[in-house]
Order: C-alpha cells, then structure tokens, then sequence
C-alpha cells in the first residue's frame, strides 16, 4: 500500500496573529484544508501566533514526522515586517526537514496546489 505524501503547512493562526477578519482567513484556512485529499495529500498545519514560541512551535511540527513537503503562507513570506520570521521558518525547514520540498502559497485556499506542484517538480 502506497502511502500519501505529507505536507506541513506553516501559517499564522489567525487568532493569534492581526488580521482583519479572524472568522474569514480560518474559513479561508478549513477550504484550503479541504482541497489536500484533491490532490492525494495528507496535510497538517502549524499555525503560529506573533509570540516568542514560534521557533519552538514550528521545530516541533517539523520533528513530528518525515515531511515530503513544507508549504510556507503568505502571512509569514511578504509582509516586509516579517521577513526575519520568514527567514527563520525557511531555515527551521532546512534543518530539520532537510529531504522536503519548500513551497510557497498565495492564500490559505491554494497551499494544495503549492504543495503538489513542489512535489511535481524534478
């Protein structure tokens, strides 16, 4: 039996993080979620909040389980603000999920479709 490739989506949890509308991006979020089975994936997230855990809250979900891939969101790749914390999170993958493939989302809604595309790539 062939297992389905795993993918850890690392995000802000929008209940810990400012945003507009919490309620909209954790919709936003359960969708996204929802598409991974299109795509023959099994996913998890590690949502983060804007708080001194995350190194140690991203380095646990990493070192849960081997990772075929790690999608990246938008929340933490490019605001200006955060690129220290995007540098820190693409490092963490580096480190401790050397053999995984590093994707990057648009929106909560397409981290599928990073994901398989990463893992369609040579």
């Amino acid at each position: 039996m062939m297992t389905a490739p795993t993918v850890l989506v690392i995000g802000f949890d929008p209940y810990r993080a400012p945003v507009p509308d919490p309620d909209a991006v954790a919709a936003a979020l359960d969708r996204g979620r929802a598409r991974f089975a299109e795509f023959g994936l099994s996913a998890e997230t590690c949502l983060v909040g804007v708080d001194d855990r995350i190194e140690d809250e991203v380095t646990a979900a990493l070192a849960a389980r081997p990772w075929d891939c790690v999608v990246v969101g938008g929340g933490i790749r490019t605001p200006p603000e955060a690129l220290e914390l995007f540098e820190l999170v693409v490092n963490l993958v580096r480190r401790h999920a050397p053999q995984a493939a590093i994707a990057f989302n648009t929106s909560p809604e397409d981290s599928a479709d990073a994901a398989a595309r990463s893992l369609a790539a040579p």
